[in-house]
């Protein structure tokens, strides 16, 4: 149970309600993890995705290395507020951090969370940084911190959201800018090297949008929507030793369909997408070059892939838990610009390492033991990859030169909460 400490701030313009209640909560998290061979994560290995790709450049395989740690990067800790009535509407917000953040030892202070709310009837309105609309609160009930991703997708960003209800039945609706979670693309004007940045969001203008139908009944929550996004890759081009001004832009839609039902003692939760460059919502999904114009400009398409997942839990003081994923690579649907001996510039996040992935796949039990203020659990993750050669079109080519890499993980968890 989170411990309530309330603080009372007189506001003048309160008249029903004047005072603000602040309830701090958090809590204090280790992982102890060990992986069969090499693989690509985040903050100091506790943010698992996927294993890299056979590198026999000496000889045998060099990502064949196994390794553990213990970390606790991920405790964090927060408030909720809530305060008096505006105009009918009802205020709230909630300041958020870990320790996970920017740095070149992952031990940097970071926001996670930091929004504003007002509800009235079935209405809600945010403003701040907060879950992505296809985040939310819809997690996995993994231990793991990557929660469920690549497979789920994964952002908090900063957002403008409205949520109507009318009985069962809502819609919601997100205008989102780019922060922590960004899309890769050329590193500049003049090199084409693939780095990730907020840049290519927010000269493209418009904000990402999504819009989703809900409907809400009991135990049941259903949820089809899209998320729409352009990006505008470069600026700027080097044309025969001159730059010059270019307008280029890299328009996507990912349809989704979310369905969840979920008891005191038991849930079940589903998500499939049809995505298109996903690398913001930390999927291994991104954009390729099409074509090069006269006036140095590139032409570009998103890359496509189905993602699902299905994550089952049962249990309240003894918690079992399973998660499987599926990730499928289908290309860019047309040509993809050959820049010379079979070279093409794919953009998505890991970079070049992941654009010869065929299809992914995941099988995560794990169980847990939740008593007063403590967790205790042990999870146990087989990641799968297949990769081979790159076609023309952004999919990989059905020879006989695909290779499957599996990796294992063991994660321990130990929490307590506040």
């Amino acid at each position: 149970m989170a411990a309530a400490l309330m603080v009372s701030l007189p506001f003048v313009w309160a008249q029903d309600s004047s005072r603000v209640r602040i309830k701090p909560y958090g809590f204090v998290r280790n992982y102890l993890t060990f992986d069969s061979r090499k693989t690509y994560y985040s903050v100091g290995g506790e943010y698992n995705m996927i294993p890299y790709d056979i590198d026999t450049a000496g000889g045998a395989d060099l990502n064949d290395v196994p390794s553990m740690q213990l970390q606790a990067l991920s405790s964090r800790f927060g408030v909720d507020v809530t305060g008096p009535e505006l105009c009918g509407w009802r205020g709230s917000g909630r300041l958020e951090g870990d320790f996970g953040g920017f740095g070149a030892n992952n031990t940097v202070l970071r926001l996670r969370l930091a929004y504003l709310k007002l509800t009235r009837g079935g209405s809600e309105l945010v403003a701040g940084q907060d879950w992505h609309p296809l985040s939310g609160s819809f997690m996995p009930e993994v231990l793991g911190m990557a929660a469920g991703a690549p497979f789920r997708p994964h952002s908090r960003t900063p957002q403008v959201r409205a949520t109507h209800y009318w009985g069962s039945l809502g819609i919601t609706s997100a205008l989102m800018w780019q922060l922590q979670y960004m899309n890769n693309g050329p590193k500049d004007e003049a090199d084409p090297a693939s780095a990730a940045s907020t840049c290519y969001a927010h000269n493209a203008l418009w904000p990402e949008a999504f819009l989703g139908v809900n409907f809400r009944s009991g135990v049941l929550y259903m949820q089809l929507g899209v998320d729409a996004q352009i990006l505008r890759p470069r600026t700027h081009a080097v044309v025969d030793g001159v730059t010059r001004k270019v307008d280029e832009r890299v328009a996507s839609l990912t349809p989704t369909l979310y369905f969840q039902m979920v008891d005191d003692k038991w849930s079940l939760r589903f998500r499939t997408l049809l995505a298109q460059n996903t690398s913001h919502l930390n999927q291994l999904v991104g954009y390729a070059v099409t074509g090069v114009n006269d006036d140095g400009s590139w032409s570009y398409s998103p890359m496509q892939a189905t993602i699902s997942y299905l994550n089952l839990a049962y249990g309240r003081k003894v918690r079992c838990n399973l998660f499987l994923g599926y990730m499928k690579n289908l290309g860019a649907g047309e040509s993809l610009h050959d820049f010379g001996g079979g070279v093409y510039r794919i953009y998505m996040k890991g970079g070049e390492e992941f654009t010869h992935l065929n299809s992914v796949w995941r099988v995560a039990p794990s169980v847990s033991y939740n008593v007063k203020a403590f967790n205790i659990g042990l999870e146990y993750e087989v990641t799968a990859c297949t990769y081979g050669d790159l076609g023309d079109d952004g999919r990989v080519l059905l020879n006989d030169r695909l290779r499957n890499v599996v990796s294992h993980r063991l994660c321990a968890m130990v929490k307590y909460n506040f």
